[in-house]
């Protein structure tokens, strides 16, 4: 784990691409909480969540900072360097 992110220079977007877990929503599955992609807009559910789509997408496309868009909760992560974020 590095001391700090290197990727943040990979953030390209705050606009969430839907509502829900896109991957849930065709599905018709639900969630426990939604992660954005600040790459490319992504929403995709969390690691306590069964599908765990956020973590799949970061396997698939390698895009590697999320944030929450829960209501309240200000926090980021970088799956590479496993680090945490404020008001990301």
């Amino acid at each position: 784990m590095s001391a700090t992110c290197t990727h943040l220079d990979q953030i390209l977007t705050h606009t969430p691409n839907s509502t829900g877990c896109e991957e849930c929503l065709r599905m018709g599955d639900t969630w426990v909480h939604l992660r954005l992609c600040l790459t490319c807009g992504h929403v995709g559910c969390c690691d306590d969540s069964k599908n765990k789509h956020a973590r799949q997408h970061f396997h698939e496309t390698k895009h590697p900072i999320i944030r929450s868009i829960e209501p309240g909760e200000t926090w980021g992560w970088c799956y590479i360097d496993q680090r945490y974020f404020q008001k990301l």
